[in-house]
């Protein structure tokens, strides 16, 4: 039995709520080409349906270091500056295993 080593990412987004929609914009303007980095699996970005300030990436990388690389692309840092000011607080970014 194959064990499954990839990584598997969750990445909580809380927009201000005056800014939900240049928010949403910034974000989904990343998930085309992050798709197209090396070692990225899947990437799909949500919205919460009760709380529309909050976005979820559901991230899967075929390792760690993949993830890792994905913090230094352009598209990303873009998007780093351009969210400055329009965040509730700090993305949440929690790293995962599958267990079985």
């Amino acid at each position: 039995m194959a064990v499954d080593t990839t990584l598997r990412v969750i990445a909580r987004v809380k927009a201000r709520p005056d800014y939900v929609a240049q928010v949403r914009d910034v974000l989904r303007a990343l998930v085309d080409a992050t798709r197209q980095e090396p070692g990225c699996l899947s990437y799909e970005l949500l919205q919460n349906n009760s709380d529309p300030t909050e976005f979820v990436f559901v991230e899967r990388w075929a390792n760690a270091p993949a993830e890792q690389a994905h913090f230094v692309t352009p598209h990303l840092l873009s998007a780093i500056q351009q969210l400055v000011g329009l965040l509730a607080s700090e993305p949440q970014i929690s790293r995962y295993h599958v267990v079985k």
